[in-house]
């Protein structure tokens, strides 16, 4: 029995590292008067390095046009805290929509008594802002636990992040499904004993994942998922509490889906 849903954030509720931080930093880039921008192909590159500021520094040091190494953490933070600004401006905007299929599962999850948390290494303000642009200020009443970025010492693939949901919600792992979309965070679910489904986004399409009870394209649609949905409901329709019922069900059988 599935006591409570735990949602990755960025790739998973919404495609923010595309449409939403991406823009954001080469905003940031424009305003500090950098002649630097990163294009779809060179996010994703960067998407490899766990966290902004490191993904900053990374960047960094490609460029000849970088400061002096003894000046780059004081500008990668500096671009950081705009970004964010920036991120949350974008967001109230109405630029960044929620994943087709999220909402509704959400809003079945609780409907159905279904406890609900987020597990993510992103800021917490940019949670924040996201959440409460598609839920309202009171967004902790459908997601009872947030654990963020501040409250790590360590980012996805370690199980840090979920260990800390669990601990929160008083619960055991297989009581539990994780919405994840990329290998890092299957990979930090799955160190927590939390069986974990994997609805692929735009930047970790193509990844392998090991270890979920079901890959699909996304909540949308039952289409396209290994396994197939065999709990009833319309095949074209959105993946359901349900059909995470029964893949949670049959995953002693599931081992990898590439």
């Amino acid at each position: 029995m599935i006591e409570a849903l735990i949602w990755d954030v960025d790739g998973t509720l919404a495609e923010t590292e595309r449409d939403g931080h991406r823009v954001a930093y080469n905003r940031a880039f424009e305003m500090l008067r950098l002649d630097w921008h990163w294009d779809e192909p060179r996010y994703g590159e960067l998407l490899r390095v766990s966290g902004g500021r490191a993904r900053l520094l990374a960047d960094m040091a490609t460029r000849p046009d970088a400061p002096p190494p003894s000046e780059r953490e004081m500008l990668a933070r500096r671009l950081h805290d705009l970004k964010t600004q920036l991120y949350a401006e974008r967001v109230a905007e109405g630029g960044i929509v929620l994943r087709p299929g999220v909402r509704e599962l959400i809003d079945e999850a609780a409907a159905r008594g279904v406890r609900q948390a987020v597990a993510t290494t992103t800021r917490r303000a940019n949670v924040d802002a996201l959440l409460s642009y598609h839920f309202g200020a009171g967004w902790s009443r459908v997601f009872e636990v947030a654990i963020c970025g501040e409250d790590l010492a360590t980012g996805k693939p370690d199980p840090e992040v979920y260990c800390r949901v669990l601990a929160a919600l008083e619960i055991g792992p297989l009581a539990t499904v994780a919405i994840e979309d990329a290998y890092a965070g299957a990979g930090a679910a799955r160190a927590a004993d939390v069986p974990v489904v994997v609805t692929r986004s735009a930047y970790f399409g193509a990844d392998m994942v090991e270890g979920a009870i079901a890959v699909g394209p996304g909540l949308h649609s039952r289409r396209g998922w290994r396994p197939a949905p065999s709990a009833p409901g319309d095949a074209d329709g959105p993946v359901t509490l349900d059909d995470l019922a029964d893949w949670h069900a049959r995953m002693d059988f599931v081992s990898r889906y590439d």
